[in-house]
C-alpha cells in the first residue's frame, strides 16, 4: 500500500488545510525539531503565522535508549515529563533519571545555540499555539512540549500532526485544547511507514527554515542567546 504522504512538506500542506480555522493575528506555529519543522513551516506559510520551535528531547531507558523513559523540553531542559508506568515497573530511581537526562540537556543547549534565538515565553501569553510534529507514536515528547508551553499561559494549545497512534491521540486530548490528526491507522507501528520519503532532517535544514521564517514572515519578539 502506498503511504498517504509523499514527504513532510506535502503532509504539512494537507495538514494546513485542516487548520485554516485557526488563522489569525494571535496564532503562533511551533515545530518539534527536527522532523516536525518542515511540516510546521508549511502550516505557518499557509496560515501566515510566525514560525518557531519548541526544544524537546526524548530520554531513553538505560540499556534501551529507543524506549522512552520520558522527555525534557525548554532550552535548558527545565520541563521533565516521565513515563510513570516504566518508572514504577522498573523501579527507576531519581539518580538514574538525572543521569539519563544529562546528555539530552546538553543536546538541547547545543541546538539552542546552533539555531539561534527562540520565542520568549512571555510572547506566547494569550496566543493560540499550534504544536506540530511529523508524527506521534508514544506522545512522550509532545507531552513535554505541551507542558513547557502551557507554563507560558497561552490562550489555547493545539496539537497538529499528519499521523499518530490512535491510543496516543486519546491521551493528548486530555492535555491539549484541540488535537488534529490526518491519519490514525489502527495498526500504527512507526511514523516513517506513512511517508514515501522520510529522510532525516539535519541541523542545517532546521537553521535554514527558521532563518527564512524569521526574516520573511510575521515575527514575535525574541530573546538573544547572549543576553
Amino acid at each position: 500500500m502506498t503511504p498517504p504522504f509523499p514527504d513532510r512538506r506535502a503532509a504539512g500542506r494537507k495538514l494546513a488545510e485542516r487548520l485554516v480555522h485557526l488563522a489569525g493575528a494571535q496564532t503562533v506555529v511551533l515545530g518539534l525539531p527536527r522532523g516536525g519543522v518542515p511540516v510546521a513551516d508549511e502550516v505557518a506559510r499557509h496560515l501566515n503565522a510566525p514560525l518557531d520551535i519548541v526544544l524537546v528531547r526524548k530520554i531513553g531507558m538505560p540499556m534501551n535508549p529507543e524506549l522512552a523513559l520520558g522527555a525534557i523540553a525548554g532550552p535548558q531542559g527545565q520541563t521533565l515529563v516521565l513515563n510513570t508506568e516504566l518508572v514504577e515497573h522498573f523501579g527507576i530511581d531519581p539518580a538514574t533519571i538525572t543521569a539519563q537526562a544529562a546528555p539530552q540537556r546538553e543536546e538541547l543547549a547545543r541546538r539552542s545555540a546552533l539555531w539561534g534565538a527562540h520565542l520568549h515565553p512571555d510572547t506566547l501569553a494569550e496566543k493560540v499555539v499550534i504544536l506540530v510534529d511529523d508524527g506521534i507514536a508514544t506522545g512522550t515528547t509532545m507531552r513535554a512540549a505541551i507542558s513547557v508551553i502551557r507554563s507560558s499561559d497561552p490562550r489555547r494549545i493545539i496539537v497538529a500532526t499528519p499521523v499518530a497512534a490512535p491510543d496516543t491521540l486519546n491521551q493528548l486530548l486530555a492535555l491539549a485544547d484541540e488535537v488534529i490528526c490526518l491519519h490514525a491507522p489502527p495498526n500504527f507501528i512507526a511514523v516513517g511507514q506513512h511517508y514515501l520519503c522520510f529522510a532525516q532532517v539535519d541541523d542545517a535544514e532546521v537553521r535554514t527554515i527558521l532563518a527564512a521564517a524569521r526574516s520573511d514572515r510575521l515575527s514575535c519578539p525574541v530573546i538573544d542567546d547572549d543576553q
